[in-house]
């Protein structure tokens, strides 16, 4: 692991790549929550104020109430994979160039 007390971090925090870098993994992660948060609260909502909606039957015993409650499992999985492929493809691809840039800047490791 690098030492890295030696790093100026006032100098990484205010370097434009960094600052873009935050600006959109925040964005992005702002997004997800807000229609994470939205979705999971979908469930209680509908199932006290749109009861019959969520008591029609789709097939045998299963209503849209179950089915919707077992969607909230596929969204949730949905989400982390969504994230960790953008993640892998954009954020860390940044993160890594930023950290090279530091390295050669201050010595990288001692």
């Amino acid at each position: 692991m690098a030492d890295i007390s030696g790093y100026d971090w006032k100098a990484i925090d205010s370097d434009p790549k960094f600052q873009e870098l935050h600006r959109k993994k925040t964005t992005f992660l702002w997004g997800l929550m807000i229609f994470s948060v939205v979705f999971y609260f979908m469930l209680p909502i509908g199932a006290a104020y749109f009861q019959d909606l969520f008591r029609v039957k789709v097939f045998g015993p299963v209503n849209f109430g179950i089915l919707f409650a077992l969607s909230e499992f596929v969204v949730a999985w949905a989400i982390a994979f969504i994230y960790a492929r953008r993640a892998n493809a954009e954020f860390d691809t940044a993160a890594a160039e930023i950290v090279r840039e530091a390295e050669l800047k201050y010595g990288g490791r001692k």
